[in-house]
C-alpha cells in the first residue's frame, strides 16, 4: 500500500488521529479534513486513491458527499469507505446505495479498517 494517498473526512479530531495512525503504519500517506466542504476543496488540488468518510458531520453528510462524488467524472470511481457510528442495517444499506465501497461501524478494530482499505485499493483504480 506504499505510495497510496488517503483522504480522511471526519469532524472529530480524535477519530482523524486514530484513523491516520492506523493507516500510516501500513505505509499510506494520509491527509485529514473536518468536513465534506473541506474535502471538496482538497479534491480540487489532489485526487487521493481512497476516501475514509464519516457520515454524521455538520453541514453536508458523508452520504451527501459520496453521492456528489459519484456524479463527477474525476471521482465517480474513487473508493469510499464509510467509517461511522451509524450502525443500523438500513444505514449500511443506504451508504452502499449512495456509492460507498465499504462500510465500517465505530468503534472498529484496526484490522477491520486495514482489511477494507487493502480490499478497496486492490480492486479499484481511478
Amino acid at each position: 500500500m506504499n505510495g497510496k494517498n488517503v483522504l480522511v473526512v471526519d469532524d472529530c479530531r480524535s477519530q482523524q488521529r486514530l484513523i491516520e495512525g492506523i493507516l500510516k503504519q501500513t505505509g499510506l500517506s494520509v491527509t485529514s479534513v473536518d468536513s465534506a466542504e473541506d474535502a471538496l476543496k482538497s479534491l480540487g488540488h489532489i485526487l487521493p486513491d481512497l476516501l475514509v468518510l464519516d457520515v454524521v458531520m455538520p453541514g453536508q453528510s458523508g452520504f451527501d458527499l459520496c453521492r456528489h462524488l459519484r456524479s463527477l467524472p474525476a471521482t465517480e470511481n474513487l473508493p469510499v469507505i464509510f467509517c461511522t457510528s451509524k450502525g443500523q442495517e438500513f444505514d449500511r444499506f443506504w451508504g452502499m446505495r449512495q456509492g460507498g465501497t465499504a462500510y465500517i461501524t465505530k468503534p472498529f478494530a484496526p484490522h477491520e479498517l486495514i482489511n477494507a482499505v487493502k480490499s478497496c485499493l486492490s480492486t479499484h483504480t481511478h
